[in-house]
């Protein structure tokens, strides 16, 4: 049976019914929030730290208040609350309330955070792997000069993921002009092309995912090759592995993009799950 949806609105923990903000809040009027989402296992939140460390360095850069503490102490006290095996926790944060166009003085932090439960993949839907489609829109950044940051204003990255859930697929691919592919609309990809695996470069269009560092990371732990370059589509179509990473997917192989088979290595699937593996503890 499905768990409650928990909510925690400024620190205060009330049910979702009662959850409110009000009609002047610039998340409402023009998308101005930040926000992150957890994966948590039990009742363990999975890479927190990482999580609040870019949250707070976007806040820093976009002028919000940023009430880390309190945070932290509200995400521990939802943990504490969580019955199912797997949740997904979203935490967003506020820019605060406006009077017109001029950003407001700084304030008392206004965040939301909710949890509610996450079924994991199973071991079948990780062995069929993840269809992907092109994105039928060009990826775009309102902040491209601060691109590493998890921006509320997410239209392009929605009008994709709903694209590929209505053409049968998982996930969109968007692809620079040059045909180089840069990321999912809910993920970052990652190939395996001369036995090296190679992720296109983070920057004003490509946001380096939690998971994407922990696979990093990872991966030079187990002395696996790694370069960030520029994956053209056809070079990822000959690639001997693909696969997506996100904060609760963690690594998924593709299996498709727009209907074209994807080489799957046999010596890459136990590799690949090492590194899910390592990043889930």
């Amino acid at each position: 049976m499905t768990e409650p949806m928990l909510v925690c609105l400024n620190g205060e923990f009330i049910p979702q019914e009662e959850a409110r903000v009000p009609i002047n809040d610039g998340g409402f009027l023009f998308g101005a929030t930040l926000f992150e989402t957890f994966k948590a296992q039990e009742q363990k939140i999975l890479l927190v730290q990482q999580h609040l460390d870019r949250l707070e360095c976007s806040a820093h850069q976009l002028k919000f208040s940023f009430a880390r503490n309190k945070i932290e102490h509200s995400l521990q006290q939802l943990a504490a609350g969580l019955t199912a095996p797997t949740s997904r926790i979203r935490l967003t944060l506020s820019q605060g309330l406006f009077d017109g166009l001029k950003y407001p003085e700084p304030a008392e932090c206004h965040f939301l955070i909710t949890a509610t439960d996450y079924s994991e993949l199973s071991d079948a839907q990780r062995e069929s792997g993840a269809i992907c489609v092109t994105a039928p829109n060009q990826r775009v950044n309102p902040f491209s000069h601060l691109p590493q940051m998890k921006h509320g204003n997410y239209a392009d990255c929605l009008y994709a993921f709903n694209f590929a859930q209505q053409s049968g697929a998982r996930e969109a691919l968007f692809f620079d002009q040059n045909k180089n592919v840069l990321e999912g609309a809910t993920s970052n990809i990652f190939a395996v092309i001369n036995h090296r695996l190679v992720s296109p470069p983070t920057g004003h269009l490509v946001l380096d995912g939690i998971t994407r560092q922990e696979v990093i990371k990872t991966a030079a732990e187990l002395g696996l090759p790694f370069s960030q370059r520029q994956i053209h589509a056809e070079e990822l179509l000959q690639a001997e592995e693909v696969f997506l990473t996100n904060s609760l997917i963690d690594i998924l192989p593709v299996s498709k993009i727009n209907g074209k088979v994807v080489r799957r290595c046999s010596d890459w699937k136990s590799l690949l799950k090492t590194l899910w593996m390592r990043i889930e503890t």
